[in-house]
């Protein structure tokens, strides 16, 4: 798996990932919407994790900055 998310895609994933979190934690989301959205910040937080965006592998899109090559 080749890398696709930059730094400031995975803090917003990670922040995105706790606030979801911590609303179904203080059950201002909950039921069906809430299971849906844990697994959803589950999800973002693996991404963020690991680094690795599947949909992003499949459009051919990366938020990684670019290394310049030195000749």
């Amino acid at each position: 798996m080749k890398k696709n998310v930059g730094v400031i895609d995975k803090i917003i994933r990670i922040v995105a990932a706790v606030i979801i979190a911590l609303l179904y934690y203080f059950e201002v989301i909950s039921g069906t919407l809430g299971i849906v959205l844990i697994v959803v910040a589950i999800i973002l937080l693996l991404t963020a994790l690991l680094n690795f965006c599947g949909i992003y592998a499949l459009f051919g899109c990366s938020t990684c900055s670019k290394k310049k090559e030195e000749n």
